[in-house]
């Protein structure tokens, strides 16, 4: 057993823990990050995939993320714009595909102006709402135990209306069905994003791509680590813990630290074993959250063939198999990509099938947006983050309902020489890259915080209460 030993110990090399490694050497703390992969990104993974190009995870830049915009400045990232030229496509209960432009959907005068107020209504909500603490709401215990699709019913009358405004949390965002959480969840989803008419707008929210894959932000921050400080394959199996000191245990590897920061999805948090066990309130907490699920369906075709028929490849429906999809096409590409969403209950039915079938339903999905040239792609590639050992979902935790009240407070503090934080844990740019960076840097500022207040002190080679 090689045993290391470090200022701070990070678990977790995506873009939260490699942020807050980043900021902590320029603080000049000596850190060690530690990945269960045997690669950095976490919930970023660009790959190959029969010789195409995909961003398996996430990929998006939005105007609002300015801590993701700041960080691909400073390492000299470029992007590009989403193709988004020529109409739009809807396809209501009728089944029948429908092109429109602007942002709400040709549902019929009724039904859009009803779609129209709610978004109003959501939004006066929204602005009341602290993404930071949306437990300080003064409705908050009250908008946390109403289930968002039963507040919806309280609404509208309209079920077209109720739908589609659902689909921007439930499907689009949470991947839970709109039962599932509650109102106050909805609230911190969209607050996150600046406002509910944000989640609406496709193009603000998945405005541009990075050239060469978002996984670069994390690859790129891996590099200025030194050559010991990142270990990748070495899961960490044990931390022990007290309130000056913590070493961390992989099978290969211990490493005494003086803090540690725990970057990884809080599903994972019962992972690793705990010496001594977590407080009560931090175990009933980690059972109230849980991750979504989506299936991300990528599809290649020799051409766009569909900016020649004047489609965005923008397309939306709540009664469709594949709930949204766009023109994922890459930059500088002749190629043409598509890329869809399955989420929530839809997905869990599609997960029962054989690959085949799966493929067909799917492809017949995109082809009611698209037309009969959808159905014969030369590259097609389904992202199931939930068959991933080291995630199990998407895109992020929420909480049950009540959950968001009774303990969203709670994820925040630090548990003696132990932090926890992730894209999940995020006010501003929840479940994005640029939540992930910026609870990154907050945990980093609180480390070197605690430690400029503490005694000075070498790290402890030895856990508390045993060896390593």
């Amino acid at each position: 057993m090689h045993h290391l030993e470090r200022d701070v110990v990070i678990v977790g090399a995506g873009a939260t823990g490699l942020t807050a490694a980043a900021a902590l050497q320029r603080a000049r703390l000596s850190v060690i990050v530690l990945e269960a992969r045997d690669r950095v990104g976490g919930r970023l993974w660009t790959n190959h995939i029969d010789g195409q190009l995909y961003e398996i995870g996430g990929q998006w830049v939005s105007p609002d993320q300015t801590a993701l915009l700041e960080t691909l400045d400073e390492l000299g990232l470029d992007t590009y714009e989403r193709y988004r030229a020529g109409d739009s496509v809807y396809v209501g209960p009728d089944g029948v595909a429908k092109r429109f432009t602007g942002d709400i959907f040709p549902a019929g005068p009724e039904t859009e102006a009803e779609i129209a107020r709610l978004i109003d209504l959501l939004d006066e909500l929204v602005a009341q709402t602290d993404p930071a603490a949306p437990w300080q709401h003064p409705r908050a215990a009250e908008f946390d135990r109403v289930p968002f699709d039963a507040w919806l019913a309280e609404q509208s009358d309209d079920a077209e209306a109720r739908d589609n405004v659902a689909l921007f949390i439930a499907g689009a965002m949470l991947t839970k069905p709109p039962h599932a959480f509650s109102l106050l969840q909805a609230l911190l989803m969209a607050a996150s994003a600046g406002s509910f008419s944000n989640l609406v707008d496709a193009d603000f929210i998945l405005d541009r791509r990075v050239v060469g894959g978002l996984q670069q932000v994390p690859l790129r921050l891996a590099e200025q680590l030194g050559d010991d400080d990142l270990r990748l394959g070495h899961p960490v199996t044990a931390l022990h813990w007290a309130d000056d000191r913590v070493v961390a245990e992989t099978a290969d590897v211990t490493v005494s630290a003086r803090r540690a920061i725990v970057a990884v999805p809080p599903n994972l948090y019962s992972r690793i074993r705990y010496d001594p066990p977590l407080p009560l309130f931090r175990h009933q907490l980690q059972q109230h959250q849980s991750l979504g699920l989506v299936i991300k369906v990528h599809a290649t075709y020799r051409t766009p063939f569909w900016r020649d028929h004047g489609l965005s490849a923008t397309a939306f429906s709540p009664y469709q198999l594949v709930h949204e999809a766009y023109d994922n096409s890459n930059h500088g590409e002749s190629r043409g990509t598509l890329v869809g969403f399955v989420s929530d209950e839809k997905a869990d039915a599609l997960l029962t099938l054989p690959a085949d079938e799966r493929k067909r339903r799917i492809l017949d999905s995109l082809a009611t947006y698209y037309g009969p040239e959808a159905l014969d792609p030369e590259v097609y590639y389904e992202s199931d983050w939930a068959a991933e050992e080291w995630t199990q979902g998407a895109y992020a935790a929420s909480f049950d309902l009540g959950g968001l009240t009774r303990y969203g407070a709670l994820q925040l503090q630090p548990v003696g020489a132990l932090r926890f934080g992730s894209s999940d844990l995020a006010a501003e740019g929840y479940q994005h890259v640029d939540g992930a960076i910026r609870v990154g840097r907050r945990l980093a500022a609180e480390v070197v915080e605690s430690l400029a207040a503490a005694p000075t002190a070498p790290a402890a080679s030895t856990p508390p209460g045993g060896t390593a």
